[in-house]
């Protein structure tokens, strides 16, 4: 009978520890979501009269512009997650089999400092660093590269680096945390038997590293595909980003359903990207959520 009350008065304690939180959770994103979806569904025609159906979505299909921009933001978001990879993957792997434990926490405080601040203002600091008369322009025309100051800004590429730059931090601290379990052994035997480099590295170390590579994957695909001030400041007017596009119909039609079936596509393509992602690399979905 003791134990029964005990784990009663347990099953309580743990539902009233997790009641706040499953309370915040339902209020700000599974009730907005739900009045998104309906919505997404409702519309209206010339003479003002309010339906219910696909419209919305059907719009979406029948403007070029909108799923032109559609795609153009899933490569260039996909794009920006794999320049990330490759500049991450040697960050963490550095700082978590080369540099001492006692130097590790040095070094995450250097690549954390730039984090401390709003994304804003570290993307007004890249717009005043590759404007014409900035200071990346005004070096090269002083070491005699280029002849005069050239417009960095507003192109893909700036906006590619703004995104990277944005959102390493949070390749390189899954990847991090997996590559600090790996024992050492297995290397050094991999070297035993004859191994080089980059046998050990495809064979041993990105396997291994993989569930911490698909969930920073995930987390700067999502960040940069739902990107909005980064595309906008660093792309100006030539920027075709799909979350300019949910902003429109939002702020300055005041298309509220429109924009909510906007914000549903773009949700549904990023679950089939990445749900396309873990079937290609062979992950489980909850193991690499723990990482």
């Amino acid at each position: 009978m003791k134990a029964v009350t005990t784990s009663r008065t347990m099953r309580w304690g743990l539902a009233a520890f997790l009641a706040p939180a499953v309370l915040w959770l339902f209020a700000l994103i599974v009730l907005p979501h739900v009045d998104l979806l309906i919505m997404s569904l409702r519309w209206e025609d010339l003479q003002g009269q309010r339906h219910w159906g696909l419209h919305n979505y059907l719009n979406f299909f029948e403007e070029p512009i909108y799923w032109l921009t559609f795609v153009r933001t899933a490569i260039y978001a996909i794009i920006a997650t794999l320049l990330t990879l490759v500049l991450a993957f040697p960050v963490a792997f550095f700082l978590a089999k080369v540099v001492r434990p006692r130097f590790q926490g040095v070094l995450f405080v250097l690549i954390m400092l730039s984090f401390w601040v709003s994304e804003l203002v570290r993307t007004y600091g890249w717009m005043l660093l590759l404007r014409e008369s900035g200071i990346v322009n005004h070096l090269l025309v002083s070491l005699g590269i280029l002849p005069r100051g050239v417009e960095m800004l507003y192109n893909d590429a700036a906006i590619l680096l703004g995104l990277v730059y944005g959102s390493v931090l949070f390749m390189v601290v899954p990847i991090y945390a997996v590559l600090d379990s790996l024992d050492d052994s297995y290397v050094e035997a991999a070297y035993d038997l004859g191994a080089n480099g980059w046998t050990v590295l495809r064979r041993i170390v990105v396997p291994y590293a993989m569930p911490g590579i698909m969930s920073g994957c995930i987390i700067v695909f999502m960040l940069t595909l739902g990107n909005y001030l980064i595309p906008t400041l660093l792309g100006g007017k030539n920027s075709l980003w799909f979350t300019e596009q949910i902003y429109n119909q939002f702020i300055r039609r005041l298309n509220w359903e429109q924009g909510s079936a906007f914000g549903f596509l773009l949700l549904g393509l990023s679950s089939l990207i990445v749900w396309a992602g873990l079937k290609l690399t062979g992950q489980e979905l909850k193991r690499v959520i723990q990482q």
